[in-house]
Formats: structure tokens, sequence, C-alpha cells
């Protein structure tokens, strides 16, 4: 079962009644050749270079469908299932993939900024060439570990940290490190994104981390910096006052900020 209209404009041809100034609009595809390709599209699962502009095609069923080269821009494809279909170079901008199953799909060289995949299944997917936001592409499920360099995922944590979201922060540290394990800096940003979360033990452990490789490759005044920050984890504020509502303290919030700084210039 799926639900299918279109989302793109359409022409309204409107008809005067008789008495007072009501108006009906009746919307008319925007051109006839959409209807038809989606007619194909349904009917044989064959649509290369097709015009679906908008299409709304919700919980459709689709697997194996050939969209290559198609033009699904804007369009509604939620909750479809698209399972090993071969969407290689369609153009699926600013389209709703939202809980669409598309595992095992092709998905090479397609467009996808502006999408929304929160909750699909991109099992197994091939993303090689494919355009798309990365923040937006890690909401789906079963995302390829290879997706995103570690200095994707350390602007992320930045981000996330900066949006005082440290739980998502030390994730993305995390997934910058299991990329990059010599990244000084994110075992500096994730120690001090721990420390602020009270696990004292965390943060000492990676920000030990960081100060040893920060001096084995040379960045003395980071790692002075981040030795710093181990003196503060030692000794946390003992006034209630001077700690916000999780146990973050003033001074460790401070220096937070000033560790992100030194860590990422470039990025602020």
């Amino acid at each position: 079962m799926f639900l299918l209209w279109t989302n793109v404009p359409t022409r309204y041809a409107q008809n005067r009644y008789p008495h007072g100034d009501r108006t009906c609009a009746i919307a008319l595809p925007a051109q006839a050749e959409n209807l038809e390709h989606t007619r194909q599209l349904l009917a044989t699962k064959q649509c290369q270079n097709c015009d679906l502009t908008g299409v709304g095609l919700v919980f459709s069923r689709l697997p194996g469908a050939n969209l290559t080269g198609a033009n699904l821009a804007g369009a509604n494809l939620s909750q479809a299932n698209l399972t090993g279909a071969d969407l290689t170079g369609a153009n699926l901008a600013g389209a709703n993939l939202a809980g669409a199953n598309l595992a095992g799909a092709r998905l090479t060289r397609t467009n996808l900024s502006g999408a929304s995949v929160r909750g699909a299944n991109l099992s197994g997917v091939e993303l090689t060439g494919a355009q798309y936001d990365l923040a937006e592409i890690l909401t789906a499920q079963g995302v390829p570990n290879t997706i995103g360099t570690a200095e994707d995922f350390y602007r992320m944590g930045l981000e996330s940290a900066r949006g005082k979201n440290l739980e998502k922060a030390i994730e993305q540290f995390s997934q910058t490190l299991t990329r990059k394990p010599d990244f000084a800096s994110a075992y500096a940003a994730r120690g001090m994104a721990r420390f602020n979360m009270a696990d004292t033990a965390g943060a000492m452990a990676d920000l030990t981390q960081a100060e040893t490789l920060f001096r084995t490759q040379g960045n003395i005044a980071e790692a002075d910096s981040t030795k710093k920050a181990i003196e503060v984890a030692k000794t946390p504020a003992k006034d209630p006052k001077q700690r916000g509502g999780n146990g973050i303290g003033i001074a460790a919030l401070s220096l937070f900020s000033s560790l992100l700084k030194f860590v990422i210039p470039s990025f602020f």
C-alpha cells in the first residue's frame, strides 16, 4: 500500500461559483509527463532518467527499482521500500527519505543534498561519489563506518560541545579516534567533555594521552595547556556554587573553551 500525490508547484484552474466570491481551485500536474513517469515506475520499477520531481510515494514498494539518473528532487519517499534499488546518478536533493528502507541500494554519485534520511536503513549502501550532509546521513541506521573522515567527526564534536550536547560530542570524538588514533586534539577535547560530564577517570585518561601525543608530536604549547587541564581535573571546585547543574566547574568551562580554541584555531 502507498499514498501517491505530487508536491511540486501546480497550475490551478479556477472556477467561479455563480453566487458569492468562493473559488474552487483544481490542482493539475505542472507537467503531464510527471504522472506518466510515476505510473511507469509503479508498474515496471524501471524509470531511468525519469522526471519524478516532488512526487509523493509514501510507503511505496519499490525493491530493486531502476532509478538511475532520475530526478527525484523534493520527492516524498518516507517509509518507502527501496531495498536494492539503483539510484546511481539520481537527484534526491531535498527529498524526504525518513524511515525508508534503502538496504543494499546503490547511491553512487547520487545527490542527497538537503535530503532527510532520519531513521532510514542505509545498511550496505554504496555511497561512492554521493553528495550528502554528514550530520544528516548519520541520523540513519546502518551507516557504513567508512562514512566521514576523522576531521569531519572532530568538527562535529566541537559543534556539539559548544552546544553543550556533551554526550554527543564524546561519541563524535570517539569516532574521530577510531579513524585516527593519534589525533591528540580529539583526546584533549573528549577528555574535557568527559570531565564536564563528571567522568573524572575517563577525563584523566584522555587528557594524559593527549599530553603525551602532543609532546611526541612536538606541539609543546598544546601539551602545556593540556597539562593545565589535567591539574583542573585533579582539583575540582570545592564550592558547589562554582559548579553547573551537571558538576561543571566555572574554571573548567573557561579552560574547556580555551582548549577547544587552541585545538583547532582555524575553526573559530
